[in-house]
């Protein structure tokens, strides 16, 4: 079952570059922005938040999953606020979506999710995918992470 989404802005941080799924590159590049936004407190210097969830966004696929694609983290704010300097934006447009949700122990509930959707016969359309990190995923031992897939309309 699909449900529409409509667009909304985030703020936060991006890869410098796009990575890959070859050889686990996203695992560790992926993994070292999220040491980022938590060392540098990104959440804490974003404006104009409209809630305490984090989203974690895959997109600018140059094909599928196999290919090289973009990654950022950020929350979502107000689609007027002002984005600071040392941080990026990113609007998600509107899509239909496939949700999945990762339930278990971070972050391997993630990584099973995601080989679940790999191996799933949705039909992705490689737009934006992301991740909503909340309430649910504070406790690493036993959490849900809500993931949408976007898909061909």
């Amino acid at each position: 079952m699909t449900e529409k989404r409509e667009h909304f802005k985030l703020v936060g941080i991006k890869l410098c570059r796009k990575t890959t799924n070859q050889n686990k590159q996203s695992s560790k590049d992926c993994g070292e922005l999220w040491q980022k936004f938590e060392t540098d407190k990104i959440f804490d210097v974003i404006p104009e938040k409209l809630s305490n969830e984090v989203y974690a966004v895959y997109f600018d696929y140059e094909k599928d999953e196999t290919t090289p694609f973009s990654y950022f983290i950020g929350c979502k704010v107000k689609k007027n606020s002002e984005t600071p300097k040392e941080l990026e934006e990113l609007t998600v447009p509107a899509q239909e979506y496939s949700k999945f949700t990762a339930k278990g122990v971070m972050t391997g509930c993630v990584t099973d999710a995601w080989k679940e959707i790999w191996n799933s016969d949705t039909e992705r359309k490689f737009g934006f995918d992301f991740e909503v990190y909340d309430e649910r995923s504070q406790d690493w031992s036993n959490a849900e992470v809500d993931i949408y897939i976007s898909t061909i309309d």
